[in-house]
């Protein structure tokens, strides 16, 4: 069962989601052979400043 966890910086629509758990759903059955009905996919969308590349807060 894959479990895959998606954490954005910011926040993305409804839509975005649904096109990228598609396709991350897609890649998985298709190289991976998992089947898509167990494949899980979550997002976490965490505050700009709530992020820090090099350091340096995002927000």
């Amino acid at each position: 069962m894959p479990y895959v966890n998606i954490k954005l910086a910011g926040t993305v629509s409804k839509e975005q989601k649904a096109a990228i758990a598609k396709e991350i759903t897609e890649t998985l059955v298709k190289h991976a052979h998992k089947p898509a009905n167990y494949t899980y996919v979550v997002f976490e969308e965490i505050p700009h400043e709530d992020w820090a590349i090099g350091g340096e807060l995002l927000g």
